[in-house]
Parts: structure tokens; sequence; C-alpha cells
């Protein structure tokens, strides 16, 4: 991510239509064990005892820049993060013991005509995240972010993965770009920010089949899976 502050989804990672939508999705897809494992980092669900090291750094004037949605107390935050869907969607960084920041998972049915809608369910999934600015410039969030593709391909079985940004957001489309994700839309003046300006949106993508898991994160993600998972609903 550089040494900018935070990236995030262009849209509130909240959105109380759509939460119906992830429950419903989030109980079809295979349950993780975690932590999960990289070089530098490890990956893990969120706890409510992790609350207070994520309000810190959401107050950050730098961080709310471009977030979609701003708690307006802790209180607030908490409210939000005990949430079902936002309690599964949320995936805490740490490196050694430290929350560094965080990615939201969220599996969701790919576009499909009505009568195979069916065999599109889960098979998609949005990503977005957020790094405390004060570890930003060490490639983190490049690291996190990869492990977090790595999982929606090889644990979560999605097809299809994507994230938004203003296009203003240079630090989140650039890593993006770095790990090999398409812009797939430009959104000309379509999102309108707090400070009153409305502002071009980017929108990037990526296939199953374009993304080469690391071969040493390929081995733990394959441990993984919980033992008799259930499985997505595939199709022919």
């Amino acid at each position: 991510m550089g040494r900018s502050a935070a990236a995030l989804n262009t849209l509130p990672y909240w959105i109380a239509d759509r939460i119906a939508d992830w429950v419903v999705i989030l109980s079809e897809v295979t349950p993780i064990q975690w932590p999960v494992h990289t070089e530098r980092l490890t990956l893990r669900a969120y706890m409510p005892s992790d609350l207070d090291a994520l309000w810190a750094y959401e107050q950050l004037p730098q961080v709310q820049h471009w977030l979609g949605w701003v708690p307006r107390s802790r209180d607030e935050l908490r409210d939000a993060m005990d949430s079902k869907p936002s309690n599964n969607t949320h995936v805490m960084v740490l490196r050694n013991s430290t929350i560094i920041g965080h990615i939201m998972i969220m599996p969701r049915d790919s576009w499909a005509q009505m009568d195979v809608a069916e065999r599109a369910k889960g098979l998609e999934a949005e990503l977005g995240w957020m790094f405390n600015p004060a570890h930003g410039g060490k490639g983190y969030a490049t690291e996190a972010v990869s492990a977090a593709i790595s999982i929606c391909f090889d644990v979560l079985n999605v097809r299809r993965i994507h994230a938004g940004c203003f296009a203003d957001n240079a630090a989140s489309w650039r890593l993006m770009e770095r790990l090999g994700l398409r812009r797939e839309e430009h959104s000309r003046a379509a999102a309108l920010h707090r400070d009153g300006t409305w502002h071009d949106g980017f929108t990037y993508a990526l296939l199953r089949e374009e993304w080469p898991t690391p071969p040493a994160l390929r081995l733990e993600l394959r441990s993984s899976r919980l033992p008799h998972a259930p499985r997505p609903h595939r199709g022919r």
C-alpha cells in the first residue's frame, strides 16, 4: 500500500439491504481454519478484543478520508463489527501480535440469468481493506491482500474476485495493479465524497485462473480447510 493511509471499497462496507444476502452466502462457503500465516504476517478472524486497535486507527483523518462509512463512536463501530455479516467477513492482519489492519472478504453470488442463477451462488467475492498508516511502506498490505486473494480462490473456491476504490485513491488502485488485478470499470463522477465533490471510481477484478498462489501458502491453505466442511454448490 505504500506510504499512503488506507484503501477501502468506494461503497460502504455495511449496507443494510445486502446484509441478508451476505448471511445466506456466508452460510454456504467453506469455513476456514484460522489463523493463516504468510512470510511476515498472521491473518485471523475478527474478535471483540480487537475493537480498541481497530477504533484507534479508524479515527485517523487520513484513514477516514476514503472510507465509505465512518463510525461516529466506538459503540457504533462495536455494534457494526458484532453483527453477524461483519464478524464473518473481517479478517484481522497482525505483524507479530500487533494489529496493523484488516481485510473484508465478502462472498457473493455471481450475476447469472435467472434459470441458471442457482449455479452462480457464492462464486464471486468482493474485497476491501484498511491499514494503519503507522505500518505503511513495508509491503504489509500487498502481502496481506495477496493472501486474502489466495484464500478466496483456494479455500472459498470462488471463480472471480473484485474490488473498487475512488479513482483518486492511488494507493488502493496501485496495490491492485501490483497484484495483477485488471481495471474493468472507470465510472465518471459516480461517487459523492463527504466533502461535497463527485469523484470517479475504479473497479478491478481477477479470475481464479489468473492467480498463481505461492506453493508454500497453497500448502498452508489446504490445511486451513475444516474437516468435512460443506462445499458451495457449483452445478455443471
